[in-house]
């Protein structure tokens, strides 16, 4: 097998590693909006505001040590959790109108 042949096995493999992460990424971001969903509904319910600033930072601060542990850059971490953040509090906000 010449080195090429190899080279293209190799990237066939980590492509499709990729698709199944890329897939366990969407799934789990699925079921965190089910859960975030819960708590929205439950917060118009008993008249809760939509946001809550100190958790947020909290799950800021804990993804951003999850993410040096991981090995992954804590600044795009923290703009990853920050986006999906302002997308549940724009959700919750839309529940309690």
């Amino acid at each position: 097998m010449n080195d090429v042949t190899r080279a293209a096995e190799v990237l066939k493999d980590h492509r499709d590693s990729i698709d199944r992460l890329d897939a366990i990424l969407v799934y789990t971001l699925a079921e965190r909006f089910k859960q975030t969903q819960a708590v929205g509904k439950l917060k118009a319910e008993h008249n809760l505001p939509a946001s809550d600033p100190s958790r947020e930072g909290r799950q800021i601060e804990r993804l951003e040590w999850l993410s040096k542990e991981a090995d992954l850059d804590p600044e795009f971490a923290k703009k990853f959790l920050t986006f999906i953040i302002s997308e549940v509090i724009r959700h919750h906000e839309q529940l309690q109108k």
